[in-house]
């Protein structure tokens, strides 16, 4: 597999990541910033490394479980390495402004912050 092939093997990938929600979340895993990063080699291995919106997250087993298979099922695709991490520990400052408005978490709290309408 050449580097444009490469390439687009990954961008595909991130499209799919696109589609998976935190059920709890109505808000795609890559919007969220839960993926830390995507490698694809020339071989078509791909590595993710992600996060939970918090350790004790109900589908902290279950979300990468099906990062996994998705991403498995596209063509090209030879192996994936899903690794699930708390470094950096994720938060509410690492959402978009476009997740932050779709969560309706863009206005003036009051005394609370975001984080307190999350995990």
């Amino acid at each position: 597999m050449n580097q444009q092939e490469t390439e687009s093997l990954k961008d595909t990938v991130i499209s799919v990541l696109k589609t998976i929600y935190d059920p709890e979340i109505p808000v795609d895993i890559w919007t969220l910033h839960l993926i830390y990063g995507v490698e694809v080699d020339t071989e078509g291995n791909v590595k993710i490394v992600m996060t939970v919106t918090a350790p004790n997250c109900p589908v902290a087993e279950t979300l990468p479980a099906e990062v996994q298979v998705k991403v498995q099922a596209i063509m090209g695709v030879k192996s994936v390495d899903v690794e699930l991490t708390f470094d950096p520990v994720w938060s509410i400052d690492m959402l978009s402004d476009e997740a932050k408005a779709e969560l309706g978490l863009d206005g003036d709290y009051g005394s609370f912050s975001a984080s307190d309408f999350l995990y």
